[in-house]
């Protein structure tokens, strides 16, 4: 594909805005490690949420999201759909205590919850095991992604591919902190979600029209159900019995076990990582609520269906894609270099660029907040002055630009990356979501829960390793790994010693949970009023639910010309949305702002 002088103009112009945001914010985002990492805390909901969607909104996501589809269907993204009960939980449970703890980072939570040198330890290793092995796996398939994209479009090698963007990222994540990460997220996001709105226009075009798109897909859905003895079809949202394309079983892990039992970045049980990080900054317990609620509309149920219409179209346009080991991945940007105009040529390759930048961008500046906030600040250098501390941050920012780089040279798949991070973290997220609600959680929960899921993860995987084709196999040693963790852990919690009292009744009396699981504790703070809140939380998260769901799914049949159908879930949605509303009005928007129990 060839780029006129106008379209590297516009490319250009992209990374110089991205610079100059940087610029402007570098001396209040340098001010101190409050402004670097959470932006001093004075952050509105809708900017704190869109940053969230942005850094989900990966140049990986669209090519994973096109692999799976070309694959398993379009019932494949309930890999990722399922993780909205959890997202719901984050809104309604957690988003409020998040922000009433007053830390920088969530590792910073170990040890407001936990005391003695089983939380010290625990602090530090997660700091290093979250900030650096697993945030550079996540940068390595984000680059890795990049590089298909730029080798495919403009056939540039893969060193200078990677290096070109993640240097300019590098540069303005490091002078500007979260504050230009904020600000460069909500320009990448309206140029990214724009741009491929088009293209999945230009894809159905290109097809013929969506009559002829759905004609052709049943073809292949014959076919393929002939070749394997199945039923059902690509445009399922819910996989039939006997589907050829989304296994039953696997479909049933994904809402049944999956989404609470998992750490998986922007979806950790209880929240946690960079939407933690965008919950501290907001300015008070009602802005936090309402970024987290407005990221998990926008990321489930606003903009799937671009990506899954141009996977549609790549299934029609590219048949040969949908042979075993073929580059399915590949064939989003195959339609790009295909069958968009020149004219907007330009304006994908900086959409693509912004969509790897906003991701890139928080992931340096949160690994850089655990290397620094809880490993060099904790353990290595207590008393330096809070200007040492950001230069530090500035320096670590750029260290894990340089490993990430080398990660993504490891890696042959993004798909492959995502499985190693899921099956990793399986098993330990009912331990994130308890310790808010139950006492007894100690530090060695936490420990033991974590040792546990990542030996058996990796026992499972060299004993029955499984191909990208085989997603039975993936559920079956998802759910292992998950019974297995939490019998370990529950067990190792009975059997030490509960936190001393003091720390408990300290954590309480900071982030006020519900009595429920805290009686005792609570008789020692009569002061704290004691929340009861509980049931109205449950009804709106599963509203919420709701709502996001049947918004997903009336644009997916709007689309795909159901419009009856459609325009009943969009009614669905509606009154769910206006119960929400009512129950938080009549609960008191003040006591989201800090000001109530």
């Amino acid at each position: 594909m060839k780029l006129t002088l106008t379209d590297w103009l516009v490319v250009a112009g992209y990374f110089l805005l991205n610079l100059v945001i940087g610029l402007y914010y570098r001396k209040k985002g340098s001010a101190s490690t409050d402004d670097f990492f959470v932006s001093g805390r004075e952050v509105s909901w809708w900017l704190a949420g869109t940053s969230m969607v942005a850094t989900t909104f990966a140049a990986d996501t669209p090519l994973w999201v096109t692999g799976q589809v070309v694959r398993r269907g379009v019932a494949a993204n309930w890999f990722w759909w399922s993780f909205l009960l959890s997202g719901m939980m984050t809104v309604f449970f957690f988003a409020r205590m998040w922000r009433r703890a007053e830390i920088i980072t969530d590792v910073e939570l170990v040890e407001l919850r936990y005391a003695g040198k089983p939380a010290a330890f625990l602090r530090g290793f997660r700091a290093i095991y979250f900030g650096i092995l697993i945030n550079c796996i996540i940068l390595g398939w984000v680059n890795l992604a990049m590089e298909k994209i730029l080798g495919i479009s403009l056939n540039i090698p893969k060193f200078w591919a990677v290096v070109i963007c993640m240097a300019i990222t590098a540069i303005y994540t490091s002078i500007s902190g979260l504050w230009g990460v904020l600000w460069t997220d909500l320009v990448q996001f309206i140029l990214k979600m724009g741009m491929l709105i088009l293209l999945a226009v230009y894809a159905v075009r290109a097809v013929g029209g969506m009559d002829v798109l759905k004609t052709k897909l049943a073809a292949v859905d014959a076919a393929r159900g002939a070749a394997v003895g199945g039923t059902g079809s690509i445009l399922s949202f819910v996989p039939d019995l006997h589907s050829p394309w989304m296994p039953v079983m696997t479909f049933l892990v994904y809402i049944g076990v999956y989404w609470w039992s998992v750490w998986y970045p922007g979806a950790e049980p209880g929240g946690g990582g960079f939407v933690a990080q965008r919950i501290f900054c907001a300015k008070d317990e009602k802005n936090s609520l309402l970024a987290t609620l407005w990221f998990n509309i926008a990321h489930y149920a606003l903009r799937p269906w671009a990506w899954i219409l141009t996977a549609l179209c790549v299934v029609v346009l590219y048949p040969q894609l949908s042979l075993p080991g073929a580059d399915a991945e590949g064939g989003f940007v195959r339609v790009w270099v295909d069958y968009l105009p020149g004219a907007f040529r330009g304006l994908m390759l900086a959409a693509f660029a912004a969509a790897y930048m906003s991701t890139i961008a928080t992931q340096l500046n949160w690994g850089s907040s655990y290397l620094v906030n809880d490993f060099y600040r904790r353990f290595v250098a207590r008393s330096k002055s809070d200007s040492h501390y950001v230069t530090v941050s500035k320096v670590s920012t750029m260290g894990l630009m340089v490993v990430s780089a080398a990660v993504s040279y490891l890696m042959q798949t993004v798909a492959g990356g995502w499985d190693m991070v899921v099956n990793i973290g399986a098993g330990t997220g009912a331990v994130y979501l308890l310790r808010w609600y139950w006492w007894r959680i100690n530090a060695w929960s936490e420990i033991s829960s974590m040792a546990t899921a990542a030996a058996v993860s990796i026992a499972l995987r060299f004993k029955s390793p499984f191909p990208d084709s085989d997603p039975n196999q993936f559920a079956e040693n998802l759910v292992l790994t998950v019974i297995i963790t939490t019998v370990v852990w529950v067990a190792v919690t009975l059997m030490t010693e509960p936190e001393p009292q003091t720390k408990l009744l300290e954590f309480y009396r900071r982030v006020r949970p519900g009595v429920a699981g805290w009686k005792h504790i609570a008789a020692l703070a009569p002061e704290i009023a004691p929340t009861q809140d509980g049931w109205y939380n449950l009804m709106d998260w599963a509203l919420g639910c709701l709502m996001v769901y049947m918004v997903l799914f009336a644009i997916g049949k709007l689309l795909l010309g159901a419009t009856g159908t459609g325009l009943l879930f969009m009614a669905i949605a509606a009154v769910s949305g206006y119960i929400i509303y009512w129950d938080l009005s009549r609960r008191g928007w003040e006591t989201l702002s800090g000001k109530g129990s």
